[in-house]
């Protein structure tokens, strides 16, 4: 994901899931003691790590391992590198990985993982021994049963071959599905790097039909221009749908003619990054209140909060990121009809896949590309329409629709399990 932080508030991640929380628990009537047990994770895990770095000095690193729940499976969930990285950040995140599997009905529990640490300012070797040390001291963490670490903001396949490696070493025997995300040659699945933004497509081609808006006759502007963010712009014009505003970390282009995405996402392996881009460059904040049907935000969190809500533009928001839109938000955005499809909603095409990728390592065959996006494209409308009858049935917003769904899913399967 594409990191811009042009309007990062200080709000508190946790803060702004705990109140949608509080919000579905309600709806719910959750009683107090399943409430308390989801309220919580189930493990946090804090280490510290030394490492040598390449002047000869060893600098230690704080790395974090938050599993939320595993009431409805092993707990799934990314690792980020970012010096933002903060315990109560992974915290938020490793709950929203438990509403996102449960909300697609994947098997899984939610976890995250992060390493607070710029790994830009760091060599290849110097990235490499901290995510060996970290696998390392994970080890009895992670694990195909237990708890699946994936690619996050700042790791990719290269950090899962590095702790698919680490792992089975320690173990002492090959386990590629101890994480997910990894390189093809070693069990990575088809589909797998287009999937979160496959998944917003899909979300945004769901929505247009709810709202009976036509593609072809639609405008989009999608924040952020990491993985998610560039091909959700490209599947969406292939939608028919008119890309008029990209933006990056180098800030906001606007082209109300339309930017062909395919010249952006050339113009971004070339330079590194879009500035320089054809079109009217604007800031972030400018990006986000622009005139357009669908605004996709896929950079970071907390990019949309009361300050800015009002000011927006679109008819519907696909959120690409984790947490673009603080819980302040919300009440300004259902005021103005403005129809949002949530982060645990438009983006958990990636942990769908994720999960396709695990089930094909267990079972030692692989899928075409075909069926991968078939099997996912599936799954995504399935939960969307699922949603949107709860949103309905409730009378709440999408956001609300989602959590209660995924909420009453692990509430219903804690009830089954029972407690201490």
């Amino acid at each position: 994901m594409t990191s811009n932080a042009t309007i990062h508030s200080d709000l508190n991640p946790l803060d702004s899931m705990m109140k949608r929380f509080d919000e579905a628990a309600k709806i719910l009537g959750l009683d107090d003691s399943i409430y308390n047990t989801l309220k919580y994770p189930a493990k946090a895990v804090t280490v510290h790590l030394p490492i040598m770095m390449d002047n000869g000095k060893v600098h230690v690193f704080e790395g974090h391992r938050v599993q939320h729940s595993t009431t409805l499976g092993p707990s799934k969930g990314g690792i980020r590198y970012s010096m933002d990285v903060s315990i109560d950040e992974v915290k938020a995140l490793a709950a929203w990985m438990t509403w996102k599997c449960a909300v697609v009905g994947i098997p899984y529990g939610g976890g995250k993982g992060g390493i607070k640490c710029d790994p830009k300012s760091m060599s290849k070797g110097e990235v490499e021994r901290l995510t060996r040390a970290y696998a390392a001291s994970m080890s009895d963490v992670f694990g195909p049963d237990k708890d699946i670490p994936a690619p996050d903001m700042n790791t990719g396949q290269q950090e899962m071959a590095w702790i698919v490696d680490e792992y089975s070493k320690i173990k002492g025997q090959y386990t590629p599905a101890v994480c997910t995300g990894k390189p093809l040659t070693m069990g990575g699945s088809l589909g797998r790097v287009e999937a979160t933004g496959r998944g917003v497509m899909v979300s945004t081609r769901s929505a247009l039909a709810k709202l009976g808006l036509k593609p072809q006759e639609c405008t989009c502007v999608v924040q952020g221009f990491g993985n998610v963010g560039s091909i959700s712009a490209k599947l969406i014009e292939m939608l028919g749908i008119k890309i008029i505003g990209i933006s990056d970390v180098t800030g906001g282009y606007y082209a109300p003619e339309g930017i062909k995405v395919e010249d952006a996402i050339n113009y971004v392996k070339a330079n590194g990054n879009l500035k320089g881009f054809a079109g009217k460059n604007i800031t972030n904040s400018e990006l986000l209140e622009l005139e357009c049907d669908i605004l996709v935000p896929a950079a970071m969190e907390d990019q949309i909060t009361d300050q800015n809500a009002g000011n927006i533009k679109a008819k519907l928001i696909v959120e690409g990121a984790n947490g673009p839109t603080s819980a302040s938000a919300d009440a300004i955005l259902n005021e103005k009809g403005i129809m949002v499809v949530p982060d645990i909603l438009a983006n958990a095409g990636g942990v769908t896949v994720s999960y396709f990728e695990w089930v094909q390592n267990r079972m030692g065959y692989f899928w075409t590309e075909e069926r991968v996006n078939r099997r996912a494209d599936r799954v995504m409308k399935q939960a969307f329409d699922v949603v949107y009858d709860a949103s309905k049935k409730h009378n709440v917003a999408m956001r609300i629709a989602a959590y209660v769904v995924a909420m009453d899913k692990v509430a219903t399967t804690q009830k089954f399990r029972g407690v201490f």
